[in-house]
């Protein structure tokens, strides 16, 4: 081949190159995310979105750019210290703990060095988990979302829809990091509004069924279930039952009252897993953990579900829909 076909060849791949779409020339991702949840995929696809919608403000997109290996517990906690194992055995760019506190631990003991975010309803700084809120100060930082602190509340919406209620059954996770400060804010709240509570308790999947079991024997007026990790992937357990005992119910996610549930109060998960997509991108640009102060998911929503209420026999006072944030028709 002559000298000037040659030089005419490799111009022409040249401008080829750039004139080929982005997504063709970036088959190879930058970086992998290790991405470590105790649920499982099915119940948090909407989570995923979010977190996802986070990290492309950041320019980073999976499947393009970046790639992402799940660990999903399943709803067993003591499956994730292995899970987050392999994730630090991969050497992942860095690691998005979304399942609590208990996936945060674990991800803390297994981690090393490598970088993290987490999402947890307790509190970061007596975990262990960073040093201070502004100044994390280690391979870690976060989001916190503001859970059993509203239980009280939740219980005074249940109330407001219930005002003559004498009794309240709890359904709570004994195992919860923060279990005796969640009985005793609702025993707080409970004698200010003049209510009895009734707990009953369930940390695995057969003492959720033996726990409504007993709920239907105690004839109880009202239920609420109690924030904890542990229920939130138990939906399709825990609603059915709730259905049956035919009381008014209030959950503290929006995806159980979406689900069918009659009404739920608590921090939006969608918005916890979005500011941990955007944390993750920003350390994949080069920021550090200990510089990025934790976050708090401070968005709090009420959402109630009419056709539930319609079946219940019941009917939402003006108050409560003139403050829900959604109203499931």
């Amino acid at each position: 081949m002559r000298r000037r076909d040659v030089i005419t060849a490799l111009a022409g791949a040249a401008a080829a190159s750039i004139l080929r779409p982005l997504s063709a020339r970036s088959q190879s991702p930058a970086a992998t995310i290790g991405f470590l949840n105790a649920q499982s995929a099915d119940t948090l696809a909407f989570a995923v979105r979010a977190f996802r919608q986070g990290l492309s403000e950041s320019g980073f997109v999976e499947g393009r750019n970046v790639a992402i290996e799940y660990r999903w517990g399943e709803g067993h906690d003591d499956r994730l210290p292995a899970l987050a194992a392999e994730l630090a055995e991969r050497r992942v760019a860095v690691i998005a703990s979304t399942g609590g506190d208990p996936a945060a631990l674990a991800v803390k003991k297994a981690a090393g060095s490598l970088p993290a975010v987490f999402v947890i309803g307790g509190d970061p700084v007596g975990l262990g988990l960073v040093e201070s809120l502004n100044r994390p100060g280690g391979n870690m930082t976060g989001i916190t979302q503001i859970t059993v602190e509203l239980d009280p509340k939740r219980l005074e919406v249940l109330h407001e829809l219930m005002p003559g209620i004498a009794a309240v059954a709890v359904l709570r996770n004994p195992r919860n990091a923060n279990a005796e400060r969640q009985v005793q804010s609702l025993q707080m709240a409970a004698a200010t509004i003049g209510v009895t509570l009734r707990f009953v308790t369930a940390s695995t999947e057969s003492e959720i069924d033996t726990a409504f079991a007993t709920l239907a024997g105690m004839h109880v007026g009202a239920l609420m279930v109690a924030s904890d990790p542990f229920f939130n992937g138990r939906r399709e357990q825990i609603l059915p039952q709730a259905a049956g005992l035919k009381v008014p119910t209030v959950f503290h996610q929006r995806e159980f009252a979406r689900d069918g549930g009659l009404m739920s109060y608590g921090t939006s998960v969608t918005n916890a897993y979005y500011l941990n997509g955007t944390y993750v991108g920003r350390i994949l640009k080069g920021e550090k953990p200990a510089d990025l102060p934790v976050q708090q998911s401070t968005k709090v929503e009420l959402v109630l579900n009419m056709k539930t209420a319609k079946a219940l026999g019941l009917t939402f006072p003006i108050t409560l829909l003139g403050r829900a944030d959604e109203v499931i028709e």
